[in-house]
């Protein structure tokens, strides 16, 4: 990742979280199906860093069926159950990647509840 990407993205979450601003938060949302591994990496981790902030953005993410297994993994690390339901559909998805990630973010979920 480059110096550049990294400052994108930290600039994006403070536009997102000073001003509340969508399309800053989207495009961490859309970092997450970078090529480069850093970039998610670091998308993500802002992403649950703003907690329930994210969670409008994932779920828009969700419908689009963007970055399924990413946004999915980063649902369970958020620990909101009101996200059990779709996560456990995604857990039949055609996709063995999505359901898989489905299925890693419902053990999350569960770790958060004990």
């Amino acid at each position: 990742m480059s110096v550049l990407d990294a400052v994108r993205l930290h600039l994006c979450r403070a536009l997102w979280h000073i001003t509340g601003l969508r399309r800053a938060g989207r495009a961490l949302v859309r970092a997450l199906g970078s090529r480069d591994e850093g970039v998610r990496a670091l998308a993500g981790m802002l992403l649950v860093r703003e907690g329930r902030r994210s969670e409008p953005l994932l779920a828009e993410a969700l419908a689009r069926r963007e970055c399924l297994p990413v946004v999915l993994t980063i649902l369970g690390d958020l620990g909101d159950p009101r996200f059990e339901a779709e996560l456990r559909r995604f857990t039949h998805d055609h996709e063995a990647r999505v359901a898989e990630s489905a299925k890693e973010a419902l053990r999350i979920l569960e770790a958060h509840r004990h």
